[in-house]
């Protein structure tokens, strides 16, 4: 019996994926590679009282909202778990591990929705549940 080939997977995939393992990595110029330099860095308003909601425009507004993370948080750790493709967009399943800056950590899930267009990432959106994540911080 042959064994089933492996699925090759779709150029969009590939790129969504390169950004966890950037993420993974803590490699934010790999990130930023992903990234359309005009990226759309989308987050729940619900996190505008840490600095950490609205929509942050190109490579420095990534940049910024990343800076302001640690403020916030001890810590994080994302696991993708499920890729649904359509067109131009992967939209991302997954769970993550934040740590609080008092060092509680809990797993919450998420979804992401990336837009992709010539070769790079035009739109990242991240959808959660903001009232866990305040709980956590404020732990």
């Amino acid at each position: 019996m042959n064994p089933t080939p492996a699925r090759e997977c779709s150029p969009r995939l590939a790129l969504v994926q390169a950004a966890y393992e950037a993420f993974r990595a803590g490699d934010s110029a790999a990130l930023l590679d992903v990234l359309d330099p005009e990226v759309e860095w989308v987050h729940p308003d619900g996190m505008a009282d840490y600095g950490l909601g609205g929509t942050c425009v190109g490579h420095q507004g990534v940049r910024e909202f990343l800076s302001r993370v640690p403020a916030v948080l001890g810590g994080m750790r994302l696991y993708p778990e499920e890729f649904v493709e359509s067109g131009d967009r992967v939209v991302v399943f997954g769970s993550r591990d934040v740590t609080s800056l008092s060092g509680r950590t809990e797993r919450l899930k998420f979804v992401h929705a990336w837009t992709l267009r010539g070769g790079r990432a035009v739109r990242m959106e991240d959808v959660f549940d903001t009232v866990l994540l305040h709980r956590l911080i404020e732990s």
